[in-house]
């Protein structure tokens, strides 16, 4: 049986790749835009954090014995006081004035962990074995599936949706949205609304070394892993709208899948149809799919 002259296993197989993809851009896109959504910062170091989370698991498990399981908790706490750390020190002086600088300090961030991770390990990438429960894979009739690469696709929705539910739809996700629009009037309440910033900055970059984690078993962990995959969930966010958090996680998805299907009927351009998507809609809806209008 064929789809538009393909075989349905190879459309199908591909399909489900891209459904991986989809879902490390859902989880990275979805930690840029809480930082963007409620602080207003464009993170350009979320590369970096997203590597500094696999490299965490590698070191983990090459100099302590330290596994999967455990990096998966351990990691992203690390970096998400390192997060802590950038916002109190670096980032808390800037708010009052031009966005712009917060761009540049975090690029500047992030070609400082590139360079000195690069220094250290080099770039020829080490790896990371995939945790021994979930070693094999499944036979789905179209294709073989690796059951890590299944367990990304539901980690990566559970992660998702779990945050978009706290933010959306509770009481904790309503003071840090009244926190971010009014935090004159919240802090009058008794609320530390810069501990709630420093917190939120903090919970962004975690949720980047999440993704890196999950990450490590399947590509090799380099010190350039993060500056390829940043420039493709900046345009994950841009499609969806700038701190929409439901918009990162549908648009990373959709994405990941339209990009594993332009691999299967056309290749070469598999690499420039998200950047192509979003130039249509800038043009058409400049805010985003689910992005507010100003």
């Amino acid at each position: 049986m064929e789809i538009f002259g393909i075989p349905i296993q190879a459309f199908l197989g591909q399909l489900l790749l891209g459904l991986v993809n989809g879902s490390f851009y859902a989880m990275l896109s979805l930690g840029l835009a809480v930082i963007f959504g409620l602080l207003g910062i464009v993170n350009f170091a979320h590369g970096a954090l997203y590597m500094l989370g696999a490299y965490a698991a590698w070191i983990g498990m090459d100099s302590f014995g330290i596994n999967f399981w455990v990096s998966l908790l351990l990691a992203p706490l690390l970096v998400g006081a390192l997060g802590v750390v950038i916002e109190r020190t670096l980032l808390k002086p800037l708010y009052k004035i031009d966005p712009i600088y917060g761009l540049l300090l975090t690029f500047g961030l992030a070609l400082v962990a590139e360079g000195l991770m690069r220094e250290k390990y080099g770039v020829s990438g080490q790896s990371y074995a995939v945790p021994e429960l979930l070693r094999g894979a499944t036979n789905l009739g179209f294709m073989i599936l690796p059951n890590y690469r299944g367990f990304i696709i539901f980690a990566s929705l559970f992660v998702c949706l779990g945050t978009w539910f706290v933010i959306e739809k509770t009481s904790l996700g309503a003071t840090l949205r009244a926190g971010t629009e009014n935090p004159k009037l919240v802090q009058a309440f008794g609320i530390n609304v810069p501990v709630m910033v420093m917190l939120t900055y903090g919970f962004g970059a975690a949720l980047a070394a999440l993704a890196g984690v999950l990450a490590a078993p399947v590509i090799q962990v380099t010190p350039l892993m993060g500056s390829h995959m940043i420039i493709v969930v900046f345009a994950v966010v841009v499609i969806g709208g700038m701190g929409s958090i439901l918009g990162s996680i549908l648009t990373g998805i959709a994405l990941g899948l339209i990009e594993g299907l332009t691999k299967v009927f056309y290749p070469e351009a598999s690499n420039v149809a998200v950047f192509v998507i979003m130039a249509i809609v800038l043009v058409i809806r400049p805010a985003g799919l689910f992005g507010k209008e100003a």
